[in-house]
């Protein structure tokens, strides 16, 4: 870790308080009341977002399709607050009292009584529409419908249903019941009144909650996605994937691209056809590297999970490089570094130009409590106006990578994000 930037600290505190304020939302608008909550899917994310509310002290009505999935759900949870005992974090009495506060049933209708009802299933639009439409025929008037999705547009699922002043995003990170960050997705139509009650409730389940408008991915995911795109343009250069991972775990990321994708699964959304190669990804998952839980992903794993590269996948790379003719050269951390980080500021960029998000402050504060970004450095766009916005502007167009226009003007006017 290098050292901490001046104010960092401060910067972090501050931004924090901000992001919790919506700006053209008065401080005294009446919050809706929330008795109970609602959530529709018992998985890992329906269940880490159920505890958040029992162990609130809020009441939590879960419904599931099958019993064999609501029992599995509830056992995890169960397990879960029995884990946070063995570890001393919770009292044995809070625990029980906290799984007394579930409903589980496999009626849709018992939703009927909830103020907030979350959806979190499949990542699908037209499964997220089908559902939306049932619950807007069910939920009782002034209720708060909220789906758990990291990507889709939330007007398009607003539009199944006849309140869409009623409906926002509270996107979750795995794992829901841990991670702090709550994204919380205002909707073109989302009322005031509905925003300003998730805000205050995501504070009271222990959350930091951030604004986002609608776009594809929000806020975090959205500038995941250059970062990913130029992981993969480097290894295709001839960098070494372990090399890329390397260049983030020094910056002070607790993993870098490549490990994360072991770690999710390197099958999520494969579609399953080991004939079917069109990716470096279809190829890995042909041959069953899957990630740890197959012992072999990007790396291969021993029984501790430690994990070394791998000679097979190397090979699998130098075949992808080649068949897309690309030279290979050695390519040095110093690039590789400025080549992940510095396009995931212009996108921070773009996401405050296009009023997405309110502050550059907003950004920092998801990217370090929901992406592990390093706190030494104060967020993406506390540590580019740190090293400079020209610095970040020449670094992207010595690489060939887009500079935004809100970024090219401050680095001209010699200014910064965060003012």
């Amino acid at each position: 870790m290098s050292d901490p930037i001046s104010g960092a600290k401060e910067h972090i505190d501050a931004a924090r308080i901000a992001a919790a304020r919506v700006d053209d939302i008065p401080a005294d608008t009446p919050l809706l009341p929330v008795n109970r909550v609602g959530v529709i899917g018992a998985g890992t994310m329906g269940g880490g977002i159920t505890m958040n509310f029992l162990t609130a002290g809020i009441p939590v009505t879960i419904v599931e399709m099958t019993q064999e999935a609501l029992d599995r759900g509830v056992a995890t949870m169960r397990k879960n607050y029995e884990n946070t005992v063995k570890r001393g974090k919770m009292d044995a009495a809070l625990a029980e009292a906290a799984m007394g506060r579930l409903t589980p049933t496999l009626d849709f209708g018992a939703l009927a009584e909830a103020d907030l009802i979350i959806e979190a299933v499949y990542e699908n639009m037209d499964v997220k529409k089908e559902v939306f439409g049932r619950i807007d025929g069910i939920a009782k008037p002034g209720a708060i419908l909220a789906s758990n999705t990291s990507y889709l547009d939330v007007n398009e699922i607003a539009g199944a249903t006849s309140r869409p002043e009623a409906v926002l995003g509270m996107h979750f990170f795995s794992p829901a019941n841990v991670m702090k960050l709550l994204e919380v997705v205002r909707g073109a139509k989302t009322g005031k009144q509905q925003l300003a009650t998730v805000m205050a409730l995501s504070v009271k389940i222990g959350k930091v909650p951030v604004v986002s408008g609608v776009c594809h991915g929000f806020i975090g995911n959205r500038m995941l996605s250059p970062r990913q795109a130029q992981a993969h343009a480097l290894i295709m250069e001839g960098a070494n994937y372990w090399e890329v991972d390397e260049a983030l775990l020094e910056f002070g990321f607790p993993m870098g691209p490549y490990q994360m994708s072991d770690l999710a699964g390197v099958d999520i959304g494969w579609h399953r056809d080991p004939n079917r190669i069109e990716t470096l990804r279809d190829s890995l998952c042909a041959v069953g590297r899957w990630g740890q839980k197959t012992k072999k992903g990007f790396y291969d794993y021993d029984e501790n999970r430690q994990r070394t590269p791998s000679e097979e996948v190397k090979t699998i790379i130098a075949e992808w490089a080649a068949r897309e003719g690309k030279p290979q050269r050695t390519i040095g951390k110093d690039e590789i570094r400025e080549r992940l980080l510095y396009p995931m500021v212009s996108e921070g960029a773009l996401i405050l130009e296009e009023g997405i998000s309110q502050r550059a402050s907003d950004i920092d504060t998801v990217w370090l409590n929901g992406y592990g970004w390093p706190a030494w450095t104060g967020g993406p766009m506390f540590w580019a106006d740190h090293i400079g916005l020209d610095t970040v502007a020449a670094g992207l167009e010595k690489y060939g990578l887009p500079v935004a226009p809100l970024l090219a003007r401050k680095a001209a006017a010699g200014e910064t994000f965060n003012a």
